[in-house]
């Protein structure tokens, strides 16, 4: 009884590690850290798989609201480093992951263009060392928690900008697939809840100004506003965006996409991208289900 007791207390500790927890973690070693530009915010880490052949790839992008700073929560609760655990996880499932740092609000050059062209910039950096490294391009997704995930979404869509627009590309770096942890895919739905949500009217920050101020934008930067992509994507949803969600996921199924919705209401917020929550492997079945590593 004392045994089981003492089970159900680790484990119930395991579903609620904060993202300082997560921040702080210790991780195996093997990441490489690579600049894809000047500013010391413009890198990623890369972490290989062990053995030979051409390893899959997910395209890691961690959240908070978009900032460098939420509230008074420690920035590196909002920085890569929530989301080393998760990657070095994938890593350990036989998936080559690039964890992504990018400018934010609060940082020089964050905002509007700045964010979204750092993280492309990121995505787009894989094509440079893609080869020394033996990662498969033709089996790479984006997967990210929170605002990330809105981010992954609109990696997946990128080649459905408007060449108009400051945040387009010309050759974007084609995706197989595009993963969203608990993270909204229509920022015009979310807009009422943002300040709710973060505490501040962050996504009219990132922006430059409300859909109808910024209506060019938020075409541009919305992954509901890009649809059809013609992807596979998953959105996996708990407590903080369930509700947000609802519109994107009806708008991707309406535009033909093959999305896989999970809705899992009790879940806290971190437990996605927690490598010891019992949701983790739903997360980690997923990504290696889009990868070809398992039907």
């Amino acid at each position: 009884m004392l045994a089981a007791l003492a089970f159900a207390t680790v484990l119930a500790a395991q579903q609620n590690r904060s993202p300082v927890d997560l921040a702080m973690a210790p991780v195996p070693p093997g990441a490489i850290k690579i600049s894809y530009g000047a500013d010391p915010l413009q890198f990623g880490e890369l972490r290989v798989p062990t053995g030979n052949g051409l390893h899959p790839v997910a395209i890691v992008v961690h959240g908070g609201c978009w900032a460098s700073q939420v509230g008074k929560m420690d920035p590196v609760a909002v920085s890569i480093a929530n989301m080393r655990p998760l990657a070095a996880a994938l890593t350990d499932a036989g998936v080559a992951t690039w964890n992504i740092e990018y400018r934010r609000l609060g940082d020089p050059g964050g905002g509007w263009p700045g964010t979204y062209r750092d993280v492309a910039a990121a995505a787009d950096a894989l094509r440079g060392f893609a080869r020394d490294r033996g990662l498969d391009l033709k089996r790479t997704l984006a997967i990210g928690h929170s605002s990330g995930g809105h981010l992954a979404l609109w990696l997946a869509a990128r080649r459905r900008i408007p060449p108009s627009s400051d945040i387009y590309t010309k050759d974007p770096i084609p995706l197989s697939a595009a993963v969203s942890l608990d993270g909204p895919g229509d920022l015009k739905a979310m807009f009422a809840a943002q300040q709710a949500i973060c505490g501040r009217p962050v996504i009219t920050e990132l922006m430059g100004g409300t859909p109808d101020e910024q209506p060019d934008r938020y075409r541009a930067a919305s992954p509901a506003e890009l649809l059809p992509t013609g992807l596979p994507v998953a959105s996996i949803a708990g407590k903080a965006f369930g509700a947000q969600n609802a519109t994107y996921e009806a708008a991707a199924i309406k535009a033909g996409d093959p999305l896989q919705a999970v809705a899992i209401p009790t879940a806290g917020h971190f437990v996605f991208i927690d490598p010891q929550s019992d949701v983790f492997p739903q997360v980690r079945t997923t990504v290696k289900r889009l990868l070809g590593l398992e039907k």
